[in-house]
């Protein structure tokens, strides 16, 4: 049995925000969601499948270097608990030189190919009548985000901002709905850690992935590895870090990194920075 067949009455708040959110869709029979297995848009999923039903929504990931096997599994194994479709698009941001540059404005190529790819090969295969995307009410108030700035171009819509939804509702609706995820920590491409004006390649990405992986393998969760040309500077959540420390795991952590192909490999001392 599906999340969406599980869980059909929510409460106070939450079925306040569901019933904004439903409001923003408003004629639209079939959708189709920018899909990456994390929380928000696996709440915009959830949602648009219990409103329309699971059949009239497609969950649409987008394929490439810049997704690590272990986000693209999960997002198959999420969309199927929620009960709909996915398919997947191969994107091709690393064929454009904008994007490899890596100048500042990265996500805005990264979204548009991601969005022209949807609606090319998914919305119109499957007669979607709108492409929806994840974004909140709080990454609209975030200042200008390149990302954003694509979805607006190409008329992508962003519900949950619409709605007014914020990141800590969409939380406790993923938790009201029984999505897997609701507790996963944020999740963005392998390469956010990319540091600016360094280029992205298919070899970077790899080796930040193999890093991350590691530190995985490691019992570790909430962590980024910025990678910083042939060093690379591991930052971990506050309760990861707190473990680390206490257990004496600071050398393993840098000789997995070092391992995954960095020369040199720090610890930073303050908690992960979600930027």
């Amino acid at each position: 049995m599906t999340v969406v067949e599980l869980h059909a009455v929510l409460s106070g708040p939450d079925r306040d925000a569901t019933a904004a959110f439903t409001a923003q869709l408003g004629p639209v029979r079939s959708a189709a969601v920018a899909f990456s297995g994390g929380v928000d848009s696996s709440v915009v999923t959830a949602l648009a499948a219990r409103h329309l039903g699971p059949d009239a929504v497609v969950a649409v990931l987008g394929v490439s270097a810049s997704l690590a096997e272990s986000e693209r599994r999960q997002a198959c194994e999420t969309s199927a608990a929620i009960g709909v479709a996915l398919v997947e698009v191969e994107t091709h941001e690393l064929d454009d030189a904008r994007y490899v540059a890596n100048s500042g404005d990265r996500c805005y190529f990264c979204k548009h190919e991601l969005y022209i790819r949807a609606f090319a090969e998914a919305v119109q295969a499957t007669g979607s009548q709108v492409l929806l995307n994840g974004d909140t009410a709080d990454d609209a108030l975030a200042g200008d985000r390149p990302g954003r700035r694509a979805a607006e171009e190409l008329g992508v819509r962003s519900p949950l901002a619409a709605a007014g939804i914020g990141k800590h509702r969409v939380r406790s609706l993923a938790r009201a709905l029984g999505l897997p995820v609701w507790d996963k920590p944020a999740a963005p491409c392998l390469a956010s850690r990319v540091a600016v004006n360094l280029p992205v390649t298919v070899d970077v990405l790899a080796r930040v992935e193999r890093a991350e992986a590691a530190l995985r393998d490691l019992g570790l969760r909430d962590l980024r590895v910025r990678h910083l040309r042939e060093s690379a500077r591991v930052e971990l959540g506050a309760d990861d870090l707190a473990h680390v420390r206490a257990r004496g795991l600071v050398e393993r952590v840098l000789d997995a990194v070092r391992a995954a192909g960095y020369s040199v490999a720090v610890l930073a001392d303050a908690p992960l920075r979600r930027a």
